[in-house]
């Protein structure tokens, strides 16, 4: 049995206006090396781009690996380790309260793109002292000047 190799992985999403032009930077690490990637749309939310941060770095993986996600996003991290998405499975995507969940199309998305790895999710706090986070953000939001 071979051991996954480990891909480390930070995130972010920015938003000029909720909604509005949108960004989303990631950060992949592996083996010494590095590659940032970046997307933006005309009109979004900043949970979408959080979203799709985390979807596109796992898409770039080429090979089932280990993967350490870090966020800011507590929605996405606790979707996951808190088990909220068991939850809106179980119940057909609704939450607790009976309404639907926000953004399915890019749960389901980040589910399929999951399904290769193994991912441990890690929060980081926004706007802190953390570089690689930092540095997310700012990629992020050069990528939402796009459509300002």
């Amino acid at each position: 049995m071979s051991k996954k190799k480990t891909v480390i992985v930070f995130t972010d999403g920015a938003c000029s206006g909720n909604p509005g032009p949108g960004g989303w930077g990631a950060l992949l690490q592996w083996n010494g090396r590095e590659k940032e990637i970046t997307g933006s749309a005309p009109n979004t939310t900043n949970n979408r781009m959080e979203m799709r941060a985390v979807i596109e770095a796992l898409n770039a993986i080429n090979q089932p690996c280990h993967v350490k996600i870090h966020s800011d996003s507590a929605l996405i991290v606790n979707a996951f380790k808190q088990g909220w998405i068991d939850g809106w499975l179980k119940r057909g995507w609704k939450k607790a309260n009976k309404k639907p969940v926000e953004n399915r199309d890019l749960w389901e998305e980040m589910l399929t793109a999951m399904q290769p790895h193994d991912v441990e999710w890690i929060k980081v706090k926004g706007h802190a002292d953390n570089e690689r986070n930092n540095r997310v953000d700012r990629l992020a939001v050069e990528a939402s000047k796009k459509f300002q």
